[in-house]
C-alpha cells in the first residue's frame, strides 16, 4: 500500500512541476511573442495619447482613461487616494475647476511588460506642470505605475500610482 501512495505522490508531483514549467526565452508565457509586441506598441499608443489628451484637454480627459469599474484604485504617495473609479470621477470633476492647465510629459525609460494579451503593466518617470486658476505653476516630477486593461475596444488603466520625487535633502 505505501508502494501505491509513494507513486500517486510521484504522479502528482510530476504533473504540478511539469504544468508549471516556463519558457526560458519568454517571461509572459501566456502572451506569445508576436502578440507581445503588438500589445507593446498598442499600450505605447495608448499611454502616449493619454498624455497628449491631458495636456490638450485638462484633468477632463483622465475620464476616459480610467476604468469606469468598481475594481479601480489608485494610490499617490503611499496612501489610497481614490479606492473606485466613483471617487475618481468625482476628484476630476473638483480638478476641472480648480486647474487650469496641465502639461504631462512622460520620460524616456517608458516600461510596458505585457502580462496577457489584455493586461499590460505600465511604468514610466513623469514631469507634470500645473497651472490653477489663480495662475499658480506647480512643477512635479516622479514615478508612475499603473495596470492597463484592453476591454470594449480600448486600453484603460485598471489600477494607478503616482509618487513623487522627494528634493534632495540639504547637507548639513
Amino acid at each position: 500500500m505505501c508502494f501505491r501512495v509513494w507513486i500517486v505522490c510521484v504522479a502528482v508531483a510530476t504533473s504540478v512541476g511539469c504544468g508549471m514549467h516556463r519558457n526560458s526565452e519568454d517571461d509572459s508565457p501566456s502572451v506569445p511573442p508576436a502578440r507581445r509586441a503588438a500589445v507593446e506598441d498598442s499600450v505605447r499608443t495608448f499611454v502616449l495619447n493619454v498624455a497628449h489628451d491631458v495636456t490638450q484637454e485638462g484633468p477632463a480627459a483622465w475620464s476616459k482613461y480610467f476604468a469606469d469599474d468598481p475594481a479601480f484604485f489608485m494610490a499617490d504617495e503611499g496612501h489610497l487616494v481614490f479606492p473606485n473609479s466613483q471617487s475618481a470621477n468625482q476628484a476630476i470633476q473638483n480638478l476641472t475647476r480648480t486647474i487650469k492647465s496641465i502639461d504631462l510629459r512622460w520620460g524616456d525609460d517608458l516600461r510596458i511588460d505585457p502580462l496577457t494579451p489584455n493586461l499590460a503593466m505600465v511604468a514610466a518617470p513623469y514631469t507634470e506642470v500645473r497651472i490653477d486658476t489663480e495662475g499658480h505653476r506647480i512643477t512635479e516630477s516622479g514615478y508612475f505605475t499603473g495596470l492597463a486593461e484592453y476591454r470594449s475596444g480600448r486600453w484603460q488603466f485598471r489600477d494607478a500610482h503616482w509618487s513623487v520625487a522627494a528634493a534632495p535633502s540639504k547637507v548639513p
